[in-house]
């Protein structure tokens, strides 16, 4: 009945029912023909930033081949071998002139980003940057130091698309602050290194500059979201550069590249021209801070920076000069100590080394106290999950729209399109099967209102509050951690974002924290990494083994971390545990 009535109809309307599907195809044509074409211009100005940067890198490799034919006699494999320390004496004092140096890095790092695709972009105007700092009266602490800066931090006349195509075309009008202070200091700026799309991921990959590898072993990933610096200092070719950090992206490409990282105490240095990976996320503070191969180079860096020209140029900074007394004492440090934070329980190579740290502070005469942070779990799914997808991940959402999403961002993507209806269904249905999952996708939903949000800013300042009273009855002068370790397979990262946890509570605390490299991977590691279980056992735990295996001989670190603003002693600690294992290394 209803059959033959439809048919009625069709028949008496057949003009109209046959235009209604001819704009319909036309419709259907006209956005498959608008989303081809979108993709086309994406390609077309991902394949000319491809052009200009591969034209950087020629540019700069004549340069580099041209100076050396015109000084045969610079020892190469001298400037590399020298400290930072040693280095810029030798800049300072005459017995080494700045394009020396310049070039001979700039020689090393077209090898290791040719290992690893580490670099997005050498700096053209170089040789003018020279030129700038002879002008100089006086010669700034890092006067002829060359140093590489993390993508997204914005330098004059580049973009800083954070792996991101609608930044392309959007040239920095001026450096960010933290650039005008080096160069103050008489740095010169050679590099920009490689990020994940959007920040939001530590494996460093985006479809602009593609993937960025280990540098001490091509088939393991480098880290994030400051994994291009990580890869290029790790394998020599820079000897300082500066990164970000949101939840570990300064510390965890440094475990995993075999270099020191830290993570200043937020506001300590100015972010002012470094472009955020979510605009407008307060709750957690981006910090940026300095990687390199020692602890002595990240505070001389820090000394630098600390300088009248950042507080002028920045008034949000506090005035507080680096404090080398602090740094400098050799009195001993109360230090409380954790094993595993009860969320992610340390592989056997994590655990080891950490154990052997432990060991050597007790010798050396300090005392370790057991300190046991709370609520971890609270921590990473209520607090920092629900910060990063405040608004149910809307954000990420729009900006990844007009791009290609690279294949680290599609699981995360994913979950910013869910609906929140759709998460609230799973939370309850996947709670009692897998609860880590089941957290994730309710923190996922971020802030139901205003007032959740207000009161999610309010639960952060509660948790530091209860943090720092535990802290305090201990009396506790510093505090060390296991470190995330070694360098992940690719593809890993985006899947186990919870086992960052060691690297996001420092975030949410705000306190200054630091990785220093102290051993690798044994071949004993990886056969007690057969029987490792997890705290849950659960399907993240098992993903975590996959993601570590195949280490033999990769880096491993340990986390330092003390109080908000005492960042120097913070460095000072990270020297200690770096010294005592130097010693240890020379005696064995």
């Amino acid at each position: 009945m209803l059959v033959n009535k439809l048919n009625e109809f069709l028949t008496e309307h057949e003009a109209e029912s046959r235009i209604l599907a001819a704009l319909g195809i036309c419709v259907a044509v006209s956005l498959y023909g608008l989303k081809w074409m979108k993709k086309r211009h994406i390609l077309k100005k991902i394949k000319q930033e491809k052009q200009r940067k591969e034209m950087s890198l020629q540019r700069m490799e004549k340069l580099a081949e041209k100076f050396k034919k015109q000084n045969p006699g610079v020892d190469s494999g001298r400037i590399l071998n020298l400290s930072l320390q040693e280095l810029t004496e030798k800049l300072r004092d005459g017995s080494l002139s700045p394009e020396n140096v310049l070039y001979t890095y700039v020689e090393k790092a077209l090898e290791v980003t040719r290992d690893t695709n580490c670099i997005t972009v050498f700096m053209t105007d170089c040789e003018n940057q020279l030129q700038e700092i002879k002008k100089q009266k006086q010669k700034g602490l890092l006067y002829g130091v060359p140093i590489s800066i993390k993508e997204h931090v914005g330098y004059h006349g580049h973009p800083s698309t954070c792996g991101l195509v609608q930044y392309l075309d959007e040239l920095e009008e001026e450096d960010s602050v933290i650039v005008k202070v080096l160069k103050k200091q008489g740095a010169v700026i050679f590099a920009k290194t490689n990020v994940p799309q959007t920040l939001i991921c530590y494996e460093t990959s985006n479809p602009i500059y593609g993937l960025t590898t280990n540098p001490h072993n091509p088939t393991k990933g480098a880290a994030g979201s400051t994994g291009g610096e990580g890869a290029l200092i790790g394998g020599g070719g820079s000897i300082l550069g500066f990164g970000t950090d949101i939840g570990g992206s300064i510390r965890l490409p440094s475990s995993f590249c075999g270099i020191a990282g830290f993570k200043p105490s937020p506001k300590r240095l100015s972010i002012h021209g470094v472009r955020p990976c979510v605009d407008g996320m307060l709750a957690v503070l981006l910090c940026i801070g300095p990687m390199a191969r020692d602890v002595d180079s990240l505070a001389l860096c820090m000394k630098a920076l600390l300088c009248d020209e950042m507080f002028k140029l920045d008034p949000t900074v506090p005035p507080l000069p680096f404090n080398e007394e602090i740094f400098s004492t050799p009195k001993l440090l109360r230090i409380g100590y954790y094993e595993t934070d009860g969320f992610t329980l340390p592989n056997p190579a994590m655990r080891r080394v950490f154990l052997e740290t432990k060991k050597l502070l007790e010798e050396a005469g300090h005392t370790l106290i057991p300190f046991k942070p709370p609520r971890i779990d609270y921590v990473i799914n209520e607090l920092f999950i629900k910060t990063l997808l405040g608004d149910g991940g809307q954000t990420l959402s729009e900006k990844l729209k007009n791009n290609i999403v690279d294949p680290c961002l599609k699981d995360l993507d994913s979950l910013c399109n869910i609906p929140k209806i759709v998460k609230k269904i799973l939370f309850f249905v996947l709670k009692p099967l897998l609860p880590r999952y089941a957290w994730f996708l309710s923190s996922a939903q971020g802030a139901s209102s205003v007032k959740d949000h207000w009161k999610h800013h309010t639960a952060i300042k509660e948790y530091q509050t209860e943090f720092i009273t535990e802290w305090r009855k201990l009396h506790l002068d510093v505090v060390l951690a296991p470190m995330l370790g070694p360098a992940f397979n690719p593809g890993y990262p985006s899947k186990l974002l919870a086992a960052a946890s060691y690297t996001m509570l420092y975030n949410i605390l705000e306190f200054p924290a630091g990785v220093v490299t102290v051993g690798s991977v044994t071949q004993t590691d990886e056969e007690e990494l057969k029987n490792y279980k997890g705290h849950y056992n659960d399907m993240l735990d098992k993903l975590f083994v996959k993601a570590v295996e195949g280490g033999l001989g990769l880096p491993l670190s340990v986390q330092c971390a003390t109080l908000p603003y005492q960042d120097e002693l913070c460095l000072r600690f990270m020297k200690e545990v770096e010294t005592l294992h130097q010693s240890k290394k020379k005696k064995a």
